[in-house]
């Protein structure tokens, strides 16, 4: 029992509440800069275990349930938190009641809607600049890193890359016009487009050229979960001495933090369009159980590697750190999609707002707040039965049962 809270449990709370604090930071700074009066900060739901009241009036609380988090504004009242012009000019009147002429305007509802929608947007927001100051700052920390060339050593005979007429030598610039720095980032985009007809960029003997190859499949193993995923295949090796070294200044671990942010965003957004047009499956997608088992076998894998125990405990903080990243460019662009309940719900309707010069009936709003939520626990059903279908018992039932 201990073992497993300290390889899973503590891990996957640690990942988990540090994305989720950053996210309500950003609407929690960015509201307290606008004036915004806000009753409480919470991070985790339920019963509080710790509490206080600082001296704005706002109650900080951590609640026993650590799956996320929320900054409750003064004012919000209705079940989609945005009023509409009946609620507002109540709301306004009952303000003004109690505290006076004028005391409605440091209420969210009665801000400029460009100050809101700041707001709202701050959280997504806060977690992409999360994912760029640790990309970055695990790039500057560790030292020079070695790459490995995105040039070719070999093409497997039949393959795809055969059949396209890639030779030895051939230096991948381009895929689908993105640029690639290394070959880890060519088989990241090969992996993603599993039988599609892809166009790459080409140096060969110091001339470019152009070439289309249809990709073929494969099947990955995670060295870290042993999860298998099905992926394409290009069929071309390179030299394991064919390497690079980058040795990060502060700018350019920047540079790269950007640059990895932007490309995970870009991954998702790949994987997912793969998804809704019905070329991949979606059983990749994972929730908390999938995090938990992840962030374990991450910091499992670390403590492994280091000879000692100062040294685990750095390996183990990196990869906690590095993983905290990625996942933290998933929930910032989830938070953005137009679903009520979500950031890009709020900001769907600030849309509407914007366009119709008044805020949408609460009574529609209400209703999408209802179709949000049971979509967002209809998705989370859906990602956590795909969480338990890659537990070694699920598999072993599975496999008796077929």
């Amino acid at each position: 029992m201990i073992e497993f809270v300290a390889t899973f449990v503590v891990p996957f709370v640690l990942v988990l509440t540090l994305i989720v604090t950053v996210h309500e930071l950003g609407h929690f700074w960015a509201a307290r800069a606008f004036g915004v009066k806000i009753d409480s900060f919470s991070i985790g739901f339920g019963r509080a275990l710790l509490r206080f009241r600082d001296r704005t009036g706002v109650e900080w609380r951590v609640g026993w349930l650590p799956l996320g988090g929320y900054v409750k504004f003064a004012g919000d009242a209705n079940a989609a938190s945005v009023p509409d012009s009946a609620d507002l000019a109540a709301l306004k009147q009952e303000i003004e009641a109690e505290e006076g002429p004028g005391a409605f305007q440091k209420y969210f509802h009665f801000k400029p809607l460009w100050q809101r929608a700041i707001v709202v947007a701050a959280g997504p927001v806060s977690n992409f600049l999360l994912a760029i100051v640790i990309f970055a700052s695990l790039a500057l920390a560790m030292g020079p890193r070695v790459y490995p060339s995105p040039r070719i050593d070999a093409v497997e005979p039949g393959s795809p890359a055969a059949h396209a007429g890639f030779k030895p030598g051939d230096v991948v610039r381009k895929v689908n016009g993105r640029s690639i720095e290394d070959f880890d980032e060519l088989r990241m985009q090969v992996w993603l487009r599993r039988g599609e007809t892809v166009r790459f960029s080409v140096e060969r003997d110091g001339r470019p050229i152009e070439l289309r190859a249809v990709l073929g499949a494969t099947e990955t193993v995670d060295p870290v979960t042993g999860t298998k995923t099905p992926v394409g295949s290009l069929g071309v090796r390179r030299s394991p001495t064919d390497v690079f070294t980058v040795r990060y200044g502060p700018i350019s671990a920047l540079k790269q933090g950007v640059n990895l942010t932007v490309e995970t965003l870009d991954t998702t957004l790949v994987y997912l369009g793969r998804v809704l047009t019905g070329r991949e499956s979606a059983d990749a997608l994972g929730g908390p159980l999938g995090i938990a088992r992840t962030s374990g076998a991450v910091a499992s894998a670390a403590a492994e590697a280091g000879p000692d125990l100062a040294t685990k405990a750095v390996y183990v903080t990196a990869n906690l750190l590095n993983l905290a990243a990625f996942l933290s460019v998933g929930i910032g662009f989830m938070n953005l999609l137009p679903v009520p309940v979500l950031d890009g719900g709020h900001l769907l309707f600030y849309g509407y707002e914007a366009v119709a010069r008044r805020p949408l009936d609460e009574r529609i709003q209400a209703a999408g707040y209802w179709l949000g939520l049971a979509l967002l626990l209809g998705l989370m059903l859906f990602v956590t039965w795909n969480d338990l279908k890659k537990l070694p018992l699920f598999q072993q039932v599975g496999g008796l049962l077929s």
